[in-house]
């Protein structure tokens, strides 16, 4: 054979284009994996890849509205993306304010009695991270950015309207929140005992305390909002329900004590409750809320402004505390309330005898009657007492719930002796985050309670 038939093995001119296919087929398929491995591994102000707090059962939270895929991109878009290009920090730049600085209610004083078993010990970082253990999530605070770690998922949309709070105060007072590091849960019951912590009390933020409790009370979330049961922001809520209380003049409204709620939440009061539910007997209606009938019905007959035609009306704590005292006080009627066990951050203000009356709880049914009859027989006092009671919950605007929570994390924060960084696991929350997060009728809500940027300093918080 002459030399032209010798000649050198050629690849396959296919080969190189299939080995590159194949790279990027490989290269793409770690990718999705990552960036699903880094979804699902993703906490969020709604819930995602969080489970129900354990000391509370409620139902784990479905996202069947969206796909897998939809899902991830969600996560990621509004956890990663939204903050990194929103306008900068929530704190925005100093704000300087002009006028002199009036003095806050007498119940902001209670800010110093929560705070007063860390005046000595003051906070470290071993307190914040023992409360870890009670808490849904934490929340730091740096150089104006808002910073979240996720534990536990909360109740509906507790936790976003409760960080949009947050968010808003920030938007209140640009440059004046300073750095802090926070843990906080989302359930109505305290769960840091005096006397099994007495030794290290921890710092842990929520709704309501008790006297055996260390838990810091904080504004709850519907002050802002809770669009599951259409309860509107307070400052539309509060208005609303003043204007429903002139609809009957106080002569005309029913002349009994009036409650409606859920007596199925493990509270002995409202068991015991549902046996007053005799107005000539006792002086009292009590009604079973059907939550179920309600939301099916789209809560068209639980507007709280319709609610304010009896001269009186109960406050029962369920399961522990309730939101609903707010609304109650709002109507003008005599709120009745039945032996409070738990207060929130506003209760401390109340008065027996003056902004609402004290019912017992160990004679409760004969308490309800005798109050009940004392103010038909003395009208002119009894509808003071309501009035009171209403204007307490008109002067307790947006503005001073404000100033409480800028006054509360002010004080708690010069009680840290650590400088608050984020934890590596924790990630920006802000603004156009949680919206991003929001559904419509939840961005509506949030929309509505959009604050601004205050042009006068925060009431002067008077000394221990």
């Amino acid at each position: 054979m002459g030399p032209s038939s010798k000649h050198t093995p050629r690849s396959p001119t296919y080969l190189i284009p299939c080995v590159i296919a194949l790279a990027l087929f490989s290269l793409t398929g770690l990718l999705l994996y990552k960036v699903d491995d880094v979804a699902s591994r993703t906490g969020t102000v709604v819930g995602h890849n969080l489970e129900p707090t354990p000391w509370h059962v409620f139902p784990h939270k479905p996202f069947d509205e969206e796909s897998r895929q939809q899902r991830t991109y969600k996560i990621l878009q509004c956890s990663y993306l939204t903050c990194r290009y929103a306008a900068g920090a929530v704190g925005g730049s100093r704000r300087s304010f002009a006028g002199g600085r009036e003095e806050c209610p007498e119940f902001f004083r209670a800010i110093h009695r929560d705070l007063a078993p860390w005046l000595e010990s003051r906070i470290s970082k071993a307190h914040v991270a023992a409360a870890q253990r009670y808490a849904a999530f934490r929340v730091v605070i740096v150089e104006g950015k808002v910073f979240v770690d996720w534990y536990y998922a909360c109740v509906q949309s507790r936790a976003m309207f409760t960080l949009w709070g947050l968010l808003q105060l920030m938007r209140r007072y640009p440059g004046k929140v300073p750095d802090v590091d926070m843990m906080f849960d989302c359930m109505d019951k305290p769960s840091v005992n005096r006397t099994e912590h007495q030794a290290m009390p921890l710092p842990l933020f929520r709704y309501c305390t008790t006297k055996e409790h260390f838990d810091i009370p904080f504004p709850d979330w519907s002050f802002w909002g809770w669009s599951e049961i259409n309860i509107r922001p307070w400052q539309e809520e509060f208005p609303d329900i003043k204007q429903g209380s002139r609809n009957v003049s106080w002569k005309n409204k029913f002349p009994w004590a009036y409650w409606k709620g859920n007596p199925d939440v493990a509270s002995p009061i409202r068991t015991e409750l549902i046996n007053c539910n005799d107005s000539r007997k006792w002086g009292a209606e009590i009604m079973r809320q059907d939550w179920g009938e309600a939301a099916r019905s789209g809560f068209k007959q639980s507007k709280l402004s319709n609610q304010c035609n009896h001269r009186y009306k109960i406050y029962a704590e369920g399961y522990a505390w309730s939101v609903s005292l707010k609304y109650i006080l709002s109507c003008g009627s005599v709120a009745l309330i039945i032996s409070p066990q738990y207060e929130d951050f506003f209760s401390r203000g109340l008065i027996p005898n003056h902004n609402f009356w004290l019912v017992d709880s160990l004679n409760l049914c004969p308490s309800i009657k005798y109050a009940v009859e004392w103010g038909n027989q003395h009208p002119v006092e009894a509808e003071a007492i309501g009035k009171r009671g209403q204007d307490f919950m008109g002067s307790l605007n947006m503005d001073r719930i404000y100033e409480y929570m800028f006054h509360l994390i002010s004080e708690y924060s010069k009680l840290q002796d650590f400088k608050p960084t984020p934890p590596t696991t924790a990630l920006e929350v802000c603004v156009e985050s949680v919206l991003c997060f929001a559904d419509e009728k939840q961005r509506m809500f949030l929309n509505k309670s959009t604050a601004f940027p205050s042009h006068k300093p925060p009431c002067n918080l008077k000394p221990a």
